[in-house]
């Protein structure tokens, strides 16, 4: 199931591509506009047909390497060639500003529609992680307690020094997935637990949830020698204090909609998405390091950024787990992330010819006058550098997929 999961999130991506092309070809229609080619993929021709027949179709067709796809419309830029009547007449740079700007703006307003429809879906079967409330504390795991552990280092992590004794909370009771509620009365969430937990002194009383219902457990801790991050974060230290052997990991809130408050609930979530994947753009240089470390054996991060290789691999792993939630707000995420980078206001993504539009528009206004299309020429030596940047960085991602790629499940 794995593998079927890799194909069809791969396959899911590049119907996300097609979707963003079948944008800019419906607008470019839909405003009078001449389309001349609509392929999948780059390289050589595997199949393509014109439709209708005669020079003024539009041809269809599959390209060797399905590693993206393109929307060729006449008259992009003045460096076009314009081969017919037709084309000459209803060429791109032609045509008002407005209606140039909304075939551009189409391809990723397409990605955004997807985007949103898919976390609509997922709202009305599943639920969708709140994001307004605080993530819950849940037990990941109870393990054995020894009187010390080894310090760890980046080849190995710690290990228990001596007997290793049953935790007093499996003891207790407690086990994986038990939500805490509570720390000796005081209520607590996964932003909170931990201090509750080290700044108890004696028997630590627990609100447990589990199975809808609540319980309180009270749990001896035993004394153990740990290594902890010194105040100021560059080093380890040894500290002895009370544990009850367990580990904390979150639980977040799902809220449950029906149809219509899916509307709402939908809107929300899109938005607080799109706002951290605008924040994840925005850090991308500085996630360069931590690429290049997990590339020479390092721990690979999981705010690293991933390409499509690696983003399908994740969606195999939810796959294989039936977790199709996951899946699709996975995919919807990746839409998102798709259409924000192409309105990015550079050369040759989507927003860099708007920018271009709007450059031509605002010099018109000034001068009073018609100054005619921008010289792509004198763009590039731009278009060159961001080509080569880009290709860079996602020469450098896809290295880090291959070499140490980011697993969910262990």
């Amino acid at each position: 199931m794995y593998a079927l999961g890799i194909a069809a999130f791969a396959l899911c991506i590049l119907a996300s591509i097609a979707w963003h092309e079948c944008g800019h070809m419906w607008a470019a229609q839909a405003t009078g506009m001449k389309v001349r080619r609509y392929f999948i993929g780059f390289g050589p021709t595997v199949w393509s047909t014109r439709r209708p027949k005669g020079p003024d179709g539009i041809e269809y067709g599959l390209k060797a390497l399905p590693l993206g796809g393109f929307c060729d419309i006449a008259g992009m830029t003045l460096l076009d060639e314009l081969k017919t009547p037709v084309e000459q007449e209803k060429a791109m740079y032609k045509q008002a500003a407005w209606k140039r700007l909304f075939v551009l703006f189409a391809g990723p307003g397409m990605n955004f529609i997807l985007g949103a429809l898919l976390i609509y879906g997922v709202a009305v079967t599943a639920g969708l992680p709140s994001t307004t409330a605080t993530p819950r504390a849940a037990v990941a795991a109870t393990g054995c307690v020894a009187d010390a552990t080894t310090k760890p280092t980046k080849e190995q992590p710690s290990r228990p020094v001596g007997e290793c004794r049953p935790s007093p909370a499996a003891q207790a009771g407690l086990v994986r997935g038990d939500v805490i509620a509570s720390v000796n009365g005081t209520a607590v969430d996964a932003d909170t637990v931990f201090d509750a937990l080290q700044n108890s002194t004696g028997a630590i009383s627990l609100g447990i949830e589990r199975d809808g219902q609540t319980r309180t457990v009270v749990i001896d801790p035993v004394t153990s020698k740990k290594w902890r991050p010194s105040a100021d974060g560059k080093e380890l230290v040894e500290v002895s204090g009370p544990t009850i052997g367990i580990s904390v990991g979150t639980l977040g809130v799902t809220e449950h909609y029906n149809p219509i408050t899916a509307i709402g609930g939908t809107a929300a979530f899109t938005l607080d998405l799109g706002h951290k994947t605008i924040v994840a753009i925005g850090q991308l240089p500085q996630k360069i390091p931590a690429l290049v470390d997990a590339i020479k054996g390092e721990e690979r991060g999981l705010d690293t950024p991933q390409s499509l290789v690696g983003a399908s691999m994740i969606g195999g792993e939810v796959a294989e787990r039936d977790m199709w939630s996951v899946f699709f707000l996975l995919l919807a995420g990746l839409n998102l992330m798709l259409g924000l980078i192409n309105l990015l206001p550079v050369p040759p993504f989507d927003g860099g010819h708007m920018a271009v539009v709007i450059f031509e528009k605002l010099r018109d206004l000034v001068t009073g006058r018609k100054g005619g299309p921008v010289d792509y020429m004198k763009l590039a030596p731009l278009t060159y550098v961001v080509l080569a940047l880009a290709g860079g960085y996602m020469l450098l991602v896809l290295t880090a997929d291959i070499v140490n790629p980011i697993k969910l499940f262990n």
